[in-house]
Formats: structure tokens, C-alpha cells, sequence
């Protein structure tokens, strides 16, 4: 059993890569949330792109940003670190130059901004976790990798909210978020280059210092494709299921959401410090049992109709909030500690790969199950994420070579 590891603010700062890298993320948080959120928005009333086309140009982006994850992992393994991290904010930059220098109606030149947008946000996560694992060790690593998710949640939702206050202006609101956001990504890129932190394998145990492929991880990795829908829970299939089936107020979506990040922010780092007592393993597996105990609670809450159907939704959001807060302090922790230093980065690479896919296949599945009804939504989320859990509860050691302590 781990030791509980204290929260200690300097120290969380320190171990998440210094007050510069700090302020780096948060700019990029901050950026953002200015116009990712209405990204949709500014292809459809800026440059009068039909919804479709939009949306198809967005998910391609997406999708197709995951093929760098490979060589992204490759150069973490070299010893790259900061630079990596500079790197996937400089791409940003450049799709937000292609955003802007898009005519009206040019459907391919927004794809290729969002294809830009799409490998800076794909390769953000596993450089990150990077710099965090080569900076913090054992649990303190875990405690600085959910503080920077705390930290990223507060930004994206303060950019969200400048950028929605802004949205009276119409399109030229819209325009002047983006040169926001593109100047906002160059200042970050600038403060996460000027960290330069880079790794020396050569300087690492010798029991790290073994050669071999990176782990593969198959179980950890199928199983996080389902985990990772729970963070679309919030924002497709509760404003579909309250909207569409409920004939709620969009009030309450607003609400649910709002909440979530307030819960992200605050009990992120306090939570996992606290399960830091427990292997990294079973925390995971718990916050699976967790998140599907939630969505057999939205179930429930469907089955009372318009009325208490609504307030009965809000509440056990906050049980897939915390099932989501559980699942996202462990499961890159346990990445960084399975994985040993030289195939690091093609580690992460893989997570982030099924995160990825996961993200961008949630929307569809969400909204290809929902028209069949609550059974068929959240009975098929609940089984196939206890069938994870207990993948991940189960799964052996595989092709590592050794499972740390703690793990």
C-alpha cells in the first residue's frame, strides 16, 4: 500500500515543472477556451460553412492529429521535453493563421486549420505528462499531474466564459477571439521553450536504462477508450437526454456543466493525494465501478420523466464528476509509473492514442444509442465500463518488463 502523499502548493508547482512552465499552461488553457468551445460556431456563421461540413472538418482533425502521436512519442524518447511541449502550442498557432486567413465558404483551408488545431491538442497531453514524470517522482508525480488538469480545467472554463460574454459582437467577436487565442498559444509556446528541460536517459537507473519496445499495455489501453467517455458525458449525452427526452430547460445542461468543472478544479489534486493510499490500479478500477454506478443512475433518473427527472440528473452528475476526477488521477499516472524511462514517451503516445479515439468516436456512439432510449445509453456505458474496470482490475503484467511500486 502507497504512502498518502500531502499537498504542499510550492512543492505541486515545483513538481509540475516550475512557476514559468505554470503560467505557460494556464495561458494555453486560457487561449483555449476563448475558441475551442465555438470553433463549430466560427466555421458556420464566420465563414458560412454549413454545419456538416463543419463538423466533418473538425472530426477529421481530429482523427487525423493522431497520426503524429507515434513520432511525437518517438522524440520524447530521444530526451525531448519543454521543446515537445512548444511545439504542439506552436502548431496551434498555426492553424489559428490558417483560421483567420480562411475565405469565406473554403471548406478544405478550415480543415487544414482544424488539422493543425488537432495535432497541437493530440500532442499536448503525452508531452506534458512528460515533463511532469521527468520533473516529479513516485506520488508526487500523481499530485502534479492533477494539479495541471486543475489547472487546465480553471482555463479552459475562465476562456469559456470571457469568450461567451464576448459573443454579443458576432462575427467580428468571433475573429477577435481567435487572434486571442493564436496570441495567447505564442506566448505559452514561448514561456515552455525558455523552461528547457530535457531528459538524459543516460542518467537514469540502470534498470530503467533497459532496452526493449514500450509496453503495450492492451487491457489499460482498450479500457480507456470506454473510460474516456464519461468526459463527453457532460456535454453530449446529458444536454441530449435532458433536452430531447426530459423536454428540460437548456438551463440545466448549462448547469451540470458549470458544476463539473467547479468539481474538476477544486477536488482534482485533494482527491487524488488522498487515493494516493491505494494502488494506482485499483483507484482506476474503482473509478470504472464508479462511473458506471453513475450511469445506472441516469438510467434511474430518466425513468422519473419531466418533473424530478432533471434535478434527479443534476445530482448524479456529481457521482460521474467524481468518477471522472478518480479515473483522470490515475489513469496517466499509472502510464508514467508502468512504463520504464526509455520507452516513456511511446508510452504515452499509445494512451494518449486510445484517449484520442475514444474522444473521437464518444460522440457518435453517444448519439447513435440515445434514439433507442435510456436503457439501450446508459445500460451499454455501464456494462461496457464495468467490463473495463474489471480488464483493468485483472490485467497482468504483459510485456513489462517490471511493475513498479505502488502501481
Amino acid at each position: 500500500m502507497a504512502t498518502t502523499t500531502k499537498i504542499r502548493p510550492r512543492a505541486l508547482v515545483r513538481a509540475s515543472g516550475g512557476p514559468r512552465y505554470a503560467v505557460a499552461l494556464a495561458v494555453d488553457a486560457l487561449g483555449t477556451g476563448l475558441l475551442r468551445p465555438f470553433l463549430l460556431l466560427y466555421g458556420v456563421t464566420v465563414l458560412r460553412l454549413s454545419a456538416p461540413d463543419t463538423g466533418i472538418a473538425m472530426t477529421v482533425g481530429v482523427v487525423m492529429g493522431l497520426v503524429c502521436m507515434p513520432a511525437v512519442g518517438r522524440w520524447l524518447d530521444r530526451g525531448a521535453r519543454s521543446t515537445v511541449v512548444a511545439a504542439s502550442m506552436l502548431v496551434r498557432v498555426v492553424g489559428v493563421a490558417l483560421l483567420l486567413a480562411t475565405p469565406t465558404g473554403q471548406v478544405w483551408m478550415f480543415a487544414a486549420a482544424a488539422l493543425f488545431l488537432g495535432i497541437g491538442n493530440q500532442a499536448w497531453p503525452a508531452a506534458h505528462a512528460a515533463v511532469v514524470a521527468t520533473v516529479a517522482h513516485g506520488r508526487e508525480r500523481d499530485a502534479a499531474l492533477a494539479g495541471g488538469r486543475s489547472l487546465r480545467n480553471a482555463g479552459l472554463g475562465v476562456g469559456a466564459l470571457l469568450a461567451t460574454a464576448c459573443l454579443a459582437g458576432g462575427t467580428t467577436a468571433l475573429r477577435v477571439l481567435a487572434v486571442a487565442t493564436g496570441l495567447a498559444y505564442l506566448v505559452a509556446a514561448a514561456l515552455a521553450w525558455s523552461v528547457r528541460l530535457h531528459a538524459r536517459p543516460a542518467a537514469a537507473p540502470a534498470e530503467d536504462r533497459e532496452e526493449g519496445p514500450a509496453p503495450r499495455m492492451r487491457a489499460l489501453l482498450a479500457a480507456n477508450v470506454v473510460y474516456v467517455f464519461c468526459l463527453n458525458v457532460p456535454e453530449i449525452a446529458l444536454p441530449l437526454v435532458l433536452v430531447e427526452q426530459l423536454h428540460a430547460s437548456p438551463v440545466w445542461s448549462a448547469a451540470i456543466f458549470v458544476a463539473n468543472t467547479v468539481l474538476v478544479v477544486t477536488l482534482q489534486v485533494p482527491v487524488t493525494v488522498w487515493m494516493s493510499r491505494f494502488s494506482r490500479r485499483t483507484v482506476l478500477a474503482l473509478g470504472g465501478v464508479l462511473l458506471a454506478a453513475s450511469y445506472l443512475g441516469f438510467l434511474a433518473a430518466t425513468s422519473l420523466g419531466h418533473g424530478w427527472g432533471a434535478p434527479a440528473v443534476a445530482a448524479v452528475s456529481v457521482v460521474c464528476a467524481l468518477g471522472e476526477i478518480i479515473y483522470a488521477g490515475s489513469a496517466t499516472a499509472l502510464v508514467t509509473a508502468l512504463a520504464p524511462a526509455h520507452a516513456l514517451g511511446r508510452a504515452l503516445a499509445r494512451f494518449q492514442l486510445s484517449t484520442g479515439f475514444g474522444l473521437a468516436v464518444s460522440p457518435m456512439v453517444i448519439t447513435g444509442l440515445a434514439p433507442h432510449g435510456s436503457a439501450a445509453l446508459w445500460g451499454s456505458l455501464a456494462a461496457a465500463t464495468l467490463v473495463s474496470a474489471g480488464a483493468v482490475a485483472t490485467e497482468g503484467n504483459g510485456g513489462l518488463r517490471r511493475l513498479r511500486a505502488g502501481a
